[in-house]
């Protein structure tokens, strides 16, 4: 029952955003947001634990504030991918600032293929539309989730962007690094994996775990890793890449891909740091504390 209403719900959403003004669509997410702010149920408890800890010079008050910003942000998220399907090409690339683009188009050029390690923060889908659409398009991988029906609909939702989605499993690995040997962009969410196959880090101050593919891809495939960050600007986003992470020239592969990772982790908790209310996570992200260990 609680899948059939979700996939009811999610669809319901969809057809009624598209079918609204853009400027009434997004302020009703915004009162939306704030509503689920003062409800204050677990995800909304989370996101305020999560930004307590980047930013522990806070007040109770300016938290407050922060994290009703924080919903808004990803409740315009949420808002922008249910009515990202109607927007032309123009639309999908006028409101995109590319910094430090070079990055990103260097490696393709030159036939290498392009490793991008990013955080959930903004709206990667806008991210990845622009670069669809811009001849530049790239294969990431989500998590399998329920109802199947769902998952379908945000497949076909990210095809029709131009995106190739593999199903996370134990051969979308091998599928990534054969689309690399073919000079694709591949890019890959990384900033949580808090099952044991993820890599020790330190994060913002305190341990977290994050997944192990962005690294490992660079080292056995030779193709370049890099980071991003993509947070909203009044209108559109703003997608900010940072340089090559080398390959380590000495050490085992698993201290190789601790080193890289690590350096992601650093990078994104700098710009997270600047950018909070950008960075949508409603989940745990630390592993001290009361954390207990979840199988793989």
């Amino acid at each position: 029952m609680n899948e059939w209403i979700s996939y009811h719900a999610y669809s319901i959403a969809w057809k009624v955003t598209r079918a609204l003004p853009a400027k009434l669509s997004y302020k009703l997410f915004e009162k939306i947001a704030d509503f689920i702010v003062r409800r204050n149920p677990a995800p909304v408890r989370r996101m305020r634990s999560n930004y307590a800890r980047v930013h522990p010079e806070l007040s109770s008050i300016e938290l407050d504030a922060l994290v009703f910003r924080g919903m808004r942000s990803y409740l315009r998220y949420w808002c922008d991918t249910f009515r990202l399907p109607s927007w032309s090409v123009s639309q999908t690339m006028e409101n995109v600032v590319v910094e430090n683009e070079h990055l990103l188009r260097g490696p393709l050029k030159e036939g290498r293929g392009l490793i991008v390690s990013l955080p959930h923060a903004g709206n990667w889908d806008h991210a990845g539309a622009y670069f669809c659409a811009s001849g530049a398009p790239l294969v990431t991988v989500a998590e399998h989730l329920k109802p199947e029906k769902l998952f379908r609909k945000f497949l076909e939702y990210r095809n029709r962007i131009g995106m190739e989605v593999l199903d996370a499993n134990a051969r979308s690995l091998a599928t990534l690094s054969q689309r690399l040997r073919n000079n694709r962009l591949i890019a890959l969410v990384a900033d949580r994996d808090l099952s044991k196959s993820g890599v020790d880090v330190m994060f913002l101050g305190a341990p977290s775990r994050m997944p192990i593919g962005p690294a490992l891809l660079s080292i056995q495939t030779g193709a370049p890793l890099i980071t991003a960050f993509v947070k909203y600007e009044e209108r559109g986003i703003r997608i900010i890449f940072e340089e090559k992470i080398e390959i380590p020239s000495e050490g085992t592969q698993a201290e190789k891909i601790a080193m890289m990772t690590q350096e992601c982790a650093n990078r994104f908790g700098r710009l997270i740091a600047e950018h909070t209310a950008d960075w949508h996570m409603l989940q745990r992200i630390w592993i001290d504390g009361d954390f207990v260990e979840r199988v793989s």
